[in-house]
């Protein structure tokens, strides 16, 4: 897939049956950090805020993916996120089960916690 010039873009590649799951998953991941602007970046939707990355999500033929799975993501919502760790800042979401929105809104939001502490050190 050519690079897309938008999330719109990158979704209407899709093949149909990815595009339900996708969707719900940029829902959850706009809906916790609705100041954050969506971009595409490397070659998959994500956000960023204050001009930083802050996620960035894709669809696979087995899975959704989620990046990044940090230290503090897994810290803080542990045994929850444990079972969709696939090697170190992925997070995987099989494609044969709903996603789950209410982890992915968590994620986003501790996310969001490091992005702001990030700033506070500069």
């Amino acid at each position: 897939m050519p690079t897309p010039a938008s999330v719109e873009e990158y979704i209407a590649a899709l093949p149909e049956a990815q595009r339900g799951p996708l969707q719900q998953l940029r829902a959850a991941v706009v809906g916790a950090a609705p100041e954050a602007t969506e971009v595409i970046t490397y070659q998959m939707p994500g956000l960023r805020l204050d001009d930083r990355f802050l996620v960035s999500y894709a669809a696979y033929r087995r899975h959704y993916s989620l990046f990044p799975a940090s230290d503090a993501v897994v810290e803080t919502l542990g045994d929850e996120v444990r079972p969709y760790l696939a090697g170190r800042g992925t997070i995987r979401f099989p494609a044969d089960r709903p996603i789950p929105v209410d982890l992915v809104r968590r994620i986003v939001e501790v996310r969001l916690r490091e992005h702001a502490a990030h700033g506070r050190r500069r």
